[in-house]
């Protein structure tokens, strides 16, 4: 059971670690910090809740047989559902705080309810498929999760910017960015994973790599461009 929760949770606060640290200017208080992935791990259970309604209501409209009710499912029932709440999750932990005044700070706090929904979904993952289950969402699933949280961060960091400043309608439009462009890259990360091809699995690795890569270049560039909020 320890080996197994280790495994679950190593991972995720591995890649919370790296992106604390990509903070240059000013970092984050810890106490803030660990609420956000607190946040993050509490936002499991209404996307549980919501997720299977949905997706009940999906399967009835266009079941998912076909390719069309596949993507649906995954874009709609799954990627927007867990990417909204954990975005709410962000929000409501930091979004109003005072120290979230740099627009790098929303990358750490995105990142931080991502790490916090994913490491829940992991431990309950690795309890049911074991080790191996564990290495295999280490190289996948969890960085996914980050990546996502990544580009919601950029958004989010950039849309408070605005809104500070009066920009209402470029702060709107980074919101809805800071939820659509995770939920777009959610959504075809699970689908290609649900058409369980090779062809598709080929397709899985190397665009994960690709976004890893685009991921860690923008978390560099936001580190040393970071802009103050205040």
């Amino acid at each position: 059971m320890f080996l197994l929760s280790l495994a679950a949770l190593i991972p995720p606060f591995y890649l919370m670690r790296y992106i604390y640290r990509q903070d240059k200017v000013e970092k984050e208080p810890i106490g803030l910090v660990v609420k956000t992935v607190l946040f993050g791990v509490i936002s499991v259970f209404p996307t549980v809740i919501v997720e299977g309604v949905l997706i009940d209501l999906l399967n009835r409209a266009v079941p998912n047989t076909t390719m069309l009710g596949l993507l649906l499912e995954n874009m709609i029932g799954v990627a927007l559902v867990e990417e909204f709440f954990k975005m709410q999750a962000c929000k409501l932990s930091a979004w109003k705080n005072p120290e979230f005044n740099y627009t790098f700070d929303g990358i750490v706090y995105s990142v931080a309810a991502a790490i916090g929904f994913a490491a829940f979904e992991n431990i309950m993952y690795v309890f049911e498929g074991g080790l191996a289950t564990a290495l295999a969402r280490a190289i996948t699933a969890i960085p996914g999760h980050t990546i996502f949280g990544i580009f919601m961060g950029m958004h989010l960091g950039i849309a408070k910017y605005e809104e500070v400043r009066g920009n209402r309608a470029n702060a709107s439009r980074h919101k809805r960015l800071a939820l659509l462009v995770p939920m777009v890259l959610h959504g075809f990360y699970d689908f290609i994973c649900s058409l369980n091809s090779e062809v598709g699995m080929v397709i899985f690795f190397v665009g994960l790599i690709v976004l890893d890569v685009i991921a860690i270049r923008n978390v560099k560039t936001f580190g040393y461009n970071d802009t103050p909020i205040y």
